[in-house]
């Protein structure tokens, strides 16, 4: 497979379908992910990968606490995350295109619901993949970029595989339910959730690829004759 197949025309993966995922794959990526560039080689990642029953309870917990009001408690924080400006305006022409492509009108407030409680149930993967990192390295520049890499090395892995996934903090949210049912000690942080599974061709937001903007507007080479 070629770098761009994998790199460039590859999306997140919102809808998959119910067939399991063999543990020996699952093994086979993460070897690969793992030799994602680490800061002085420290290796802050940890995996719980999660499917079946275990992985129920996590979606259903998400579920009811989120329904039920209770406040979001996130582990890994850096600050506001309130986009506004030009990263707001991205924010919000990607979600127009997810509810353009599931047929979700605006004021469809049961349909907007239910596709925000997608995120909360790992968007109905059978894989759930828990990024955590030693909670020793707390406050680390380092480590979320480390963890970021890794993340990413993973999901490219699985596309070389066949396999789809979708990056997501939704579905960490609710972390005393992803921490009990996922077994994480306390010695590690959450900091992010990976669906995996193979995807489902017929899901229509799969279709879906985000605007980028271009290398013109991205970087500024200095040096360079012209």
């Amino acid at each position: 497979m070629q770098y761009d197949e994998v790199i460039l025309g590859r999306r997140s993966i919102r809808g998959f379908t119910p067939d399991p995922v063999p543990r020996e794959l699952i093994e086979e990526i993460l070897t690969l992910a793992m030799r994602a560039p680490s800061s002085m080689n420290t290796q802050p990642w940890n995996f719980h990968v999660i499917t079946g029953e275990p992985l129920d309870r996590i979606r259903a917990g998400n579920t009811e606490r989120n329904l039920a009001g209770v406040p979001h408690s996130r582990e890994f924080r850096t600050g506001a995350e309130k986009f506004t400006g030009t990263h707001r305006d991205r924010q919000v022409q990607v979600a127009k295109q997810l509810f353009g492509a599931m047929g979700i009108a605006r004021d469809d407030t049961a349909m907007r619901q239910d596709w925000v409680l997608r995120g909360f149930r790992q968007f109905d993967a059978p894989v759930c993949v828990i990024v955590t990192y030693d909670r020793i390295l707390d406050g680390s520049d380092d480590t979320p970029f480390d963890c970021g890499a890794v993340s990413t090395a993973l999901v490219n892995a699985a596309w070389s595989r066949g396999l789809g996934a979708v990056i997501n903090s939704q579905g960490i949210m609710q972390s005393p339910v992803v921490r009990e049912h996922a077994g994480i000690p306390d010695d590690q942080v959450i900091m992010k959730s990976i669906a995996l599974g193979w995807p489902d061709d017929t899901f229509p937001a799969n279709t879906v690829i985000s605007e980028r903007k271009s290398v013109a507007e991205a970087a500024t080479f200095v040096g360079f004759d012209h």
